[in-house]
């Protein structure tokens, strides 16, 4: 076998973007949004941000967000989503400045195709959780139009029913 023929083989082939990475690429752009979160018994707060939305290849999406957190201060977020076509389903990571933990990502897109529901496991944040104790995460991506969506975060209590602690309006800048 000839060095070009070993080196053709060795090379993966490139992937070409599916419909499911295409859905993906709607996210691409700038965005302002508006968070209500809930901790615990603590009231709501407002907290507002931004997120710039990049794509890799037509596969992915890497999203950078900036905002300010509950009691204050501010943060950097950063997310990563694509599609698996041999999982067939979506996968990702999410990291933030306030924390250490690495968020993976494995989720569906429903049968409307405006909702993208992103399964996870984290710190359990409830009161009096013993540390290093995870809990079950969802992040409910919703596409209300070219300009407007919504990011809907549950935590999985023990009762194994789901609390909805943040919902984040997001809204195109350009």
């Amino acid at each position: 076998m000839d060095t070009q023929t070993q080196a053709s083989e060795q090379v993966p082939m490139l992937a070409t973007p599916q419909e499911e990475h295409q859905w993906l690429q709607q996210l691409v752009g700038e965005w302002t949004n508006e968070a209500r979160m809930t901790m615990s018994s603590e009231p709501a707060e407002t907290c507002l941000g931004s997120e710039s939305v990049r794509s890799l290849g037509g596969l992915w999406i890497l999203a950078e967000g900036r905002g300010e957190m509950p009691g204050g201060g501010s943060a950097t977020m950063v997310m990563t989503l694509g599609y698996d076509p041999a999982k067939k389903r979506y996968v990702g990571t999410w990291v933030g400045s306030m924390m250490t933990h690495l968020w993976l990502y494995d989720g569906e897109l429903d049968a409307s195709g405006t909702v993208l529901t992103l399964n996870s496991q984290g710190p359990d944040m409830s009161p009096g959780a013993a540390p290093g104790k995870l809990a079950r995460y969802r992040d409910v991506i919703e596409i209300k139009g070219a300009d407007y969506r919504t990011l809907t975060s549950f935590c999985q209590g023990e009762d194994g029913n789901w609390q909805q602690f943040m919902t984040a309006h997001y809204r195109r800048t350009k």
